[in-house]
């Protein structure tokens, strides 16, 4: 299944950390796709940008490589992705530069002095990349769960077959089921039917059964 992709950046929102008038061409071409341009401050080397303000569906992070450690944000150590796209402008294309914009996660770069045919090709690669690697990182995330949630899936059809005396079918059918009037995800009532089974008994309870989510009775 392919992610659709985005073509259209009019209301989005530029945050370049570089010095203002120094790459006209890229404010301007911005301009015309509707992006509007704004450059933070950069105190004692470091652009003051507040961080918890930053949208990943509006927000595009330019960066200057050239400007060393200007920008201070934590990238996901298991996705490796920043808040935002980040688009990396190169002036020097040193190796440590560039890897530089790499850890702070850019998807796309743009050569110094900038052209204006360039940004629309280097806006859409950075955006995409950035949307595609988190839609790809929460779908391995949640295969993830799954694969997790098997173990319990697997444990409990064992526990219905010798209580219930049902063979693997008819056990899987019976968790299949339940979990489905529960409305959750069999890995997920699976978790919960053994979870509670293996709780110490409640003596305040009835001998009769606890009620499960799904409406199925939990022998005490």
């Amino acid at each position: 299944m392919t992610s659709r992709l985005l073509q259209n950046f009019k209301g989005g929102r530029a945050v370049i950390v570089s010095g203002r008038g120094t790459e006209p061409t890229l404010e301007s071409t911005l301009a015309k796709l509707g992006v509007v341009s704004e450059y933070p401050a950069i105190v004692d080397g470091r652009a003051q940008i507040d961080m918890a303000s930053l949208q990943a569906d509006r927000d595009i992070l330019f960066v200057d490589g050239d400007l060393d450690g200007v920008v201070a944000m934590e990238v996901d150590q298991a996705s490796r992705l920043p808040l935002v796209p980040v688009i990396g402008l190169v002036g020097v294309e040193a190796p440590s530069r560039l890897k530089a914009l790499v850890n702070l996660g850019a998807t796309s770069f743009l050569r110094k002095p900038v052209h204006g045919g360039a940004v629309y090709t280097s806006l859409f690669m950075g955006i995409n990349q950035f949307l595609l690697r988190n839609d790809m990182y929460g779908r391995l995330q949640d295969l993830e769960a799954r694969r997790r949630g098997r173990r319990a899936v697997v444990s409990a059809i064992i526990a219905v077959m010798r209580e219930a005396g049902l063979d693997e079918d008819q056990a899987y059918s019976q968790l299949r089921g339940a979990s489905m009037r529960a409305r959750i995800s069999l890995e997920q009532y699976c978790e919960e039917l053994l979870r509670r089974r293996a709780e110490p008994p409640d003596k305040s309870c009835r001998t009769s059964g606890v009620e499960l989510r799904g409406g199925d009775k939990q022998a005490t």
